[in-house]
């Protein structure tokens, strides 16, 4: 498992990055690495910049300046839908569409075949008769698996999290941890926004830690994540 960018090829590099909106500069002179087969946190308070650098990874946002590449490649030169099936990501708050568990994998893999839906709820730690389950059903924690379910079907080599168990109980937080434990051994990079230091220690082989819409700090977490001010976190 790679724990250190510089022992391996990176699944993205920031180079130069800033992100302007609405007149305001979101990130500015982001310049990292991000390690392939590894899960890195990107830590900071609310407002520090974490979700946008995650949006960049799958083209949700793009810079004003500078390049994001993935694989070595710039991703703006990449086609956006065939990117973002690489890529998959899930999201704070799970949304599912109207409908059954079943229906919702169709959306992401309408071609099937069942089996590679009935694969993807196992990888999420779901039955296999969830996918008769009606979506307005289902847990909280049900609910957010069923999203990640919902991504590993188009069986993405990376995966992007933003804050996926901010709004998740205690047990059903170290049940994802454990789940994006697992999809690094099976070789998929793993790239989950936090704010919270003790979840980046406990579950990263990387970090990368904002402030200011900047990175100011990365490497292991029980350093990179060090001096994390947590002021007015959500």
């Amino acid at each position: 498992m790679a724990t250190d960018p510089r022992t391996t090829d990176p699944v993205f590099v920031f180079d130069g990055v800033a992100v302007e909106l609405g007149g305001h500069d979101v990130l500015h002179d982001v310049t990292a690495t991000v390690p392939d087969r590894a899960l890195t946190t990107i830590v900071g308070p609310s407002g520090s910049g974490k979700s946008t650098l995650l949006r960049l990874c799958n083209r949700l946002a793009v810079p004003s300046v500078g390049r994001v590449l993935f694989r070595g490649r710039d991703m703006a030169d990449l086609d956006v839908l065939a990117t973002r099936r690489r890529i998959g990501m899930v999201f704070q708050a799970p949304t599912l569409f109207a409908g059954t568990v079943r229906d919702n994998l169709a959306v992401a893999a309408p071609e099937g075949p069942e089996e590679r839906w009935r694969r993807a709820l196992e990888a999420a730690e779901l039955d296999a008769a969830f996918l008769d389950r009606d979506a307005d059903s289902l847990s909280g924690g049900e609910a957010q698996r069923a999203c990640l379910a919902r991504t590993l079907v188009t069986e993405p080599d990376v995966l992007l999290a933003d804050e996926p168990t901010s709004s998740l109980d205690q047990t059903t937080t170290r049940t994802l941890e454990r789940l994006a434990r697992a999809l690094v051994d099976r070789g998929i990079a793993v790239l989950w926004v936090t704010h919270d230091p003790a979840q980046s220690r406990r579950l990263a082989d990387w970090s990368l830690t904002m402030s200011n819409g900047t990175i100011v700090a990365w490497g292991p977490p029980r350093d990179a994540n060090a001096n994390v001010d947590v002021t007015g976190v959500e």
